[in-house]
C-alpha cells in the first residue's frame, strides 16, 4: 500500500495543500511552508515534509486573508475543485469584499469621444 491511498494515516503538508488546491503547484506549496508561514495545530512549521492527518487545524495567510482550515480527509489525487473542497472545512471563511464606493459609478452607456470632449470643456470652464 502506498502513502497516497485512502487508508493512509498521514500525508505531507505540501502535498495536501496542493491536492486541496490552495496552491497551483506542489513546489509552490513546499516553498510557502518552507518560509515558515504556516501553523499546524498552532505550532509554526517550516518543513514541507511535516505529516498532517484528518483533524489537524491549519492557519496561514493567503490572498490577504488568514485562512483557518480543518483537515477532514487526505486526498488520493489532485482532482477537480468540488472534490478538493471535500478535503477540508473552512472554519473562518473570508468575508465578501464591500463594494468600493470611492470609485465613480456610471449609469448608462459609456460616453463617446464627443461626450468626453464636452465634459472636459465644461470642467475647464468651471475652473475659470
Amino acid at each position: 500500500m502506498s502513502g497516497t491511498e485512502t487508508g493512509a494515516a498521514s500525508l505531507r503538508i505540501d502535498k495536501w495543500l496542493w491536492q486541496a488546491r490552495f496552491f497551483k503547484t506542489r513546489s509552490l506549496a513546499a516553498k510557502y511552508v518552507g518560509e515558515g508561514r504556516l501553523r499546524v495545530n498552532g505550532t509554526k512549521i517550516s518543513k514541507p515534509a511535516r505529516a498532517v492527518m484528518p483533524g489537524d487545524t491549519l492557519t496561514f495567510p493567503l490572498h490577504q486573508h488568514v485562512r483557518l482550515i480543518r483537515i477532514e480527509a487526505l486526498g488520493v489525487r489532485r482532482g477537480p475543485a468540488p472534490e478538493a473542497r471535500l478535503l477540508y472545512t473552512d472554519l473562518d471563511p473570508p468575508q465578501p469584499k464591500a463594494p468600493d464606493l470611492s470609485a465613480p459609478q456610471r449609469s448608462g452607456p459609456r460616453p463617446t469621444k464627443k461626450d468626453r470632449r464636452m465634459l472636459q470643456a465644461n470642467r475647464l470652464t468651471d475652473l475659470d
